[in-house]
């Protein structure tokens, strides 16, 4: 499959114009402007404003099956350290994700079928905001983006440090784990910090509550299962010699299972209205449920891992590999809609930095490919008929 070098400078010039301009979740306004001049450049109908600034371009090519293709826009709240050209100008603000690369491909991939249109059948190009944490893809969902598209099947990719380029990785079942978040406030009394026995010490059962969370992990949750309880923060007092009132912890739970999900959620929330007291101190546990577990669903990783082995050999593909603890909320719309979600390799020569460090930047050498695997998986769903 050839791709256009001209297209190929030209998402290269794009990817990393968004990269310089930046937009945290839920404000990407002049990304999404620009992904809809983009889009009406390549004649392609466009919908805007589902989950705030999202944004759908849909493509039409005759009868067939209806299918969506997903990219996040959004940036992180972290101060670039690199100095390459197009280093963010926003400050405590950067593409620090590849959320630019996955933008740009998509474009560039939007471009290429608007233009060559060898497929049958329907196709929504969804550029959803707020990824990260916020729920953007949920807030897409909650404004009617499958009601008003209904689809087939959904497709979503992340660029992958640790897998060289050239590869992609795709499972049939788990590929990101769930995510839930929670705050702890442990509430005692406050006293001269030379007098504990006249107060009850928050700190003391804090640092208790978060050794023995450890145990939920180790000895509650069966080996042959995985589960991630981090405590992330905690906070308390003002001064050295106060023994303070309160203390707040928060963190993060992590699982691929559901059921193993609700029992550490379960577990957690027993141990702090329990253990606390044996300090006399009072335990309280605000949980949220934040994104479910990103499952593929078996006939799209098939359609995924074909269409990536038309373009790429069949030992570029990587099947059952190990899922990441880290989240997507890409899971919303696989839940909705059968779907599948696959990482892209960006190491080349020089290996990426990691996702979410201040130093990242997208690889542009996965450019070419990235759209490739998106033109090859449309045009064997989408099949041209005669």
């Amino acid at each position: 499959m050839l791709i256009n070098e001209e297209l190929l400078a030209d998402v290269k010039q794009w990817r990393q114009h968004i990269h310089s301009q930046p937009e945290l979740g839920f404000k990407e306004f002049k990304t999404a402007a620009f992904i809809v001049e983009k889009l009406q450049s390549f004649g392609i109908e466009v919908h805007q404003g589902l989950g705030g600034t999202g944004v759908v371009g849909t493509l039409k090519n005759g009868s067939g099956p209806t299918i969506g293709i997903r990219a996040d826009i959004d940036a992180l709240p972290i101060e670039e350290q690199s100095d390459i050209d197009h280093k963010s100008t926003h400050t405590n603000c950067m593409h620090a994700c590849g959320h630019d690369g996955h933008t740009s491909m998509l474009l560039g991939a939007a471009r290429h079928l608007s233009q060559h249109k060898n497929f049958s059948g329907t196709l929504h190009f969804i550029f959803q905001p707020a990824e990260e944490v916020l729920g953007g893809a949920k807030a897409m969902i909650d404004d009617g983006l499958f009601d008003q598209f209904p689809m087939d099947a959904v497709y979503g990719l992340h660029n992958w440090p640790g897998l060289p380029l050239g590869e992609v990785a795709v499972n049939n079942g788990p590929m990101m784990a769930s995510f839930d978040t929670f705050e702890i406030t442990l509430t005692g009394k406050g006293t001269h910090a030379a007098m504990p026995h006249l107060g009850a010490d928050p700190i003391a059962a804090g640092a208790a509550l978060i050794t023995n969370i450890q145990s939920i992990i180790s000895r509650r949750v069966s080996p042959l299962q995985s589960g991630v309880i981090s405590v992330t923060q905690m906070n308390s007092g003002d001064t050295t010699n106060v023994i303070p009132d309160y203390a707040i912890l928060k963190g993060t739970v992590r699982s691929f299972d559901m059921d193993v999900r609700q029992s550490m959620q379960d577990m957690l929330t027993e141990m702090v209205t329990t253990l606390p007291p044996l300090y006399g101190v009072k335990g309280e546990i605000d949980y949220h449920i934040r994104y479910p577990v990103t499952i593929n669903d078996a006939q799209a990783y098939l359609e995924i891992k074909e269409a990536a082995t038309k373009v790429l050999g069949a030992d570029k593909v990587k099947t059952d590999v190990e899922p990441s603890m880290a989240s997507e909320d890409f899971s919303f719309m696989s839940q909705q809609v059968k779907g599948a979600y696959f990482w892209l390799g960006v190491d080349g020569s020089t290996p990426s930095k990691p996702l979410h460090n201040a130093h990242y930047d997208f690889n542009d050498d996965a450019i070419e490919i990235g759209i490739k695997v998106w033109v090859s998986l449309v045009e064997s769903e989408l099949p041209k008929q005669a």
